[in-house]
């Protein structure tokens, strides 16, 4: 089957595009402005003052109706609902023609993708051995690899067998030094971990590499075959992604000295427009509340749970704001991203637009990323940083706070999750926007002591149809989402009707200034199949 997939580059924003399969809606377009600059700033912080508020409330039946909708869509288009498809198209027209039906002026703002189609699969022969390995089930084209076909001996580089007990244990090929001594026209055999594909890919490349194979980590939930991209730095030279055991087959060959392979890819790339959609509400303030979640699937399924769930409540959080008239203190912008699974694209390419003026505005994001898990547990993106390594800027903490006080209220607990930039909410952290979030888990394994708390199955996935074709609407918790959903509510109604910016009182996170074009070195809160590490 071909594989269709996707690479931004950043355009202005002069129309709003015309989709095929979709209606023409005549809105102006969001113009987030054209500078590059994101090393900026937050806006002078004051004390906070936090309302009295409940939630905007939004029925899961409701919820329930739009994820049918999408996955009538997917049904009609190949299956799915991924960046640049006419299925995506479609799901921005359901969700434009509902906004503007409540009210809303819709505004489209255009990025550009680059489509990836993998015109042969990928071949990856140890030819000492006699051993072929079979595309799909060991190895994978990783997105954005260059093509050709190298023959040459299998170098492994600074691999760590038998692996780590943790994740990202191993840095194999994380900086030049591991590359010491490597052979002109070697295959580099890598070992997942610690840094993006795309570094290790740069150190080969320049180490003289023909060819690259990145072999997965070896720990638990980390040994299959995983898809992966390398970002906007692509390649020029052969990129497979292998299984662990494919991997630590070839390490183990290449101890005999004897270990000539083969390598061979083949893709094709096109650019093509896509679109995020916008709609904001009034505000008596020019302190924007960006709320968003994903609109696109991968290409293997038509993603309900990842992320129809999350981007459906913010289509229903939008309706339920017009049905009340809310006139809040701080406007809320809505918005549906494009090109996440690719990448964070969408969202990259709007913060990449604002304006100095523009970015200052932006009290805050929230990201809403897959909330409606089959084996879910509650998480809330730990924005002070005192759970997991990561911290988000000054605000992110009483984001997190809003979202734990709300749910100890309902009398439910959450855990915290890793506030790593890895989904939507990236480029705004990045940038030094507070932000905050939900999720309910992906493929990792449910832990004995969270099915304690949580129920469900431990041992199995959180989501054992993540990134699958059976992300289905069968694929949903309805309960759950119900929840994430009313904890949703309340956040963004206390961030549209907060007065006075955020307190400096308590844990603030660090300012994460990352440049943009560095940014590349992470994709989701979840794991996905164009992993960036």
């Amino acid at each position: 089957m071909t594989r269709l997939l996707f690479l931004m580059m950043a355009t202005g924003c002069d129309e709003a595009p015309t989709l095929r399969g979709m209606k023409t809606h005549s809105v102006e377009p969001a113009s987030p402005g054209t500078t590059d600059d994101l090393d900026k700033d937050p806006p002078p912080e004051e004390e906070a003052s936090w309302p009295e508020v409940d939630r905007i409330e939004v029925e899961v039946e409701s919820l329930l109706v739009h994820l049918d909708a999408l996955q009538e869509i997917a049904d009609n288009n190949d299956g799915n609902r991924s960046a640049g498809s006419a299925g995506y198209d479609a799901s921005i027209d359901y969700a434009a023609g509902l906004l503007e039906d409540a009210g809303y002026a819709v505004s489209l703002h255009e990025f550009t993708i680059t489509k990836e189609e993998e015109l042969r699969p990928p071949e990856l022969q140890l030819l000492s051995e006699g051993i072929s390995y079979e595309a799909g089930t060991d190895i994978a084209t990783i997105t954005y690899s260059g093509s050709g076909e190298v023959t040459g001996p299998i170098v492994p580089v600074d691999l760590q067998l038998p692996p780590g007990p943790s994740a990202n244990d191993s840095s194999s090929g994380c900086e030049a030094g591991d590359f010491f001594g490597f052979p002109e026209g070697g295959i580099a055999l890598i070992q997942r971990g610690s840094c993006s594909f795309s570094d290790k890919t740069t150190f080969a490349m320049a180490a003289g590499a023909s060819a690259v194979l990145i072999f997965n980590e070896g720990q638990t939930g980390r040994t299959e075959l995983y898809g992966a991209t390398l970002g906007s730095s692509g390649a020029d030279l052969p990129v497979l992604a292998l299984r662990f055991e494919v991997g630590q087959d070839l390490a183990d060959a290449a101890e005999t000295g004897d270990t000539n392979a083969r390598v061979m890819t083949d893709v094709f790339h096109a650019e093509i427009p896509t679109v995020n959609l916008i709609a904001q509400t009034p505000g008596a303030t020019e302190d924007v509340v960006v709320v968003g979640g994903h609109l696109d699937s991968v290409s293997r399924g038509p993603g309900i749970n990842d992320n129809g769930s999350g981007a459906m409540l913010v289509l229903e959080l939008a309706l339920a704001a017009a049905r009340e008239e809310l006139a809040p203190n701080n406007p809320i912008r809505w918005v549906l991203w494009g090109g996440e699974e690719l990448g964070l694209l969408g969202s990259i390419a709007y913060v990449r637009g604002l304006d100095d003026a523009e970015h200052a505005r932006i009290l805050a994001n929230l990201n809403f990323d897959m909330v409606a898990s089959p084996n879910p547990v509650r998480f809330v993106y730990d924005g002070d940083g005192s759970h997991t390594s990561s911290a988000g800027p000054t605000g992110s903490a009483e984001i997190e706070s809003m979202f734990q006080n709300w749910f100890d209220a309902e009398g439910l607990q959450v855990e915290p999750t890793a506030f790593d930039g890895r989904s939507d909410y990236g480029p705004f952290i990045w940038s030094g926007i507070p932000a905050g979030g939900l999720f309910t888990g992906a493929e990792q394994r449910m832990s004995a002591g969270e099915q304690e708390i949580y129920g469900g199955s431990s041992g199995e996935s959180y989501d054992a149809c993540y990134h699958e074709a059976c992300d289905t609407v069968d694929n949903i918790d309805p309960g759950v989402y119900a929840e994430m959903a009313d904890a949703a509510g309340h956040a963004v109604l206390s961030l549209a009707q907060l007065e006075g910016g955020f307190s400096l009182a308590g844990p603030p996170g660090p300012q994460l200034l990352v440049p943009m074009a560095n940014s590349l070195g992470g994709c989701h809160s979840h794991d996905t199949p164009q992993e960036l590490r």
